[in-house]
């Protein structure tokens, strides 16, 4: 019952919070739409040791330190393994790294937390987008243009998509 509660705040958060998070990839300062979990789990009776984590993590992260905030995120999980901000950056942080394996497990994680909200989505196909996965990338991002039709950093990821196709010499599908 506690893990359905906790499933339907973050339903909930995504629905009211639409924005993504970053242009192109997660952008751990923007705060777009909170994909941490409640902080009502009671493992931890009302603290969020994994903050702590995370906060170090996205510092990392937008100096582009990939290696440095992978190893925080991954602290972050160790705490809380339900955190789908810690999945969330440690997934980009693995798709920076070019370590794909192991951000599509992320990105697997992620999802069971998360289920597929504008965010995830769109770093999603970002990740599609680096692997040259254009058409899965650009299926990817217009189910997060379906669900945010005008959020900045999907029209931007399209945009994106569409150069980079154009300079492969792919047409978009």
């Amino acid at each position: 019952m506690r893990e359905q509660i906790t499933r339907l705040r973050l339903l909930l958060v995504a629905i009211l919070a639409v924005g993504l998070a970053g242009c192109e990839t997660y952008d751990a300062a923007s705060g777009d739409e909170d994909l941490s979990t409640s902080i009502t789990d009671s493992s931890s009776f009302g603290s969020a040791p994994e903050l702590i984590w995370i906060e170090k993590a996205k510092d990392y992260y937008n100096n582009g330190n990939y290696g440095m905030s992978e190893r925080y995120y991954r602290r972050a999980i160790e705490e809380r393994h339900n955190n789908a901000e810690a999945w969330l950056g440690l997934a980009a942080s693995y798709d920076r790294l070019k370590r794909f394996d192991l951000a599509e497990r992320a990105y697997d994680q992620l999802i069971q937390i998360a289920g597929h909200t504008p965010t995830v989505l769109n770093n999603l196909a970002y990740h599609h987008m680096l692997r040259g996965d254009f058409s899965t990338a650009r299926q990817t991002l217009m189910k997060a243009s379906e669900k945010a039709p005008n959020n900045p950093y999907v029209k931007r990821n399209l945009q994106l998509l569409d150069s980079w196709e154009e300079k492969a010499g792919v047409s978009p599908t």
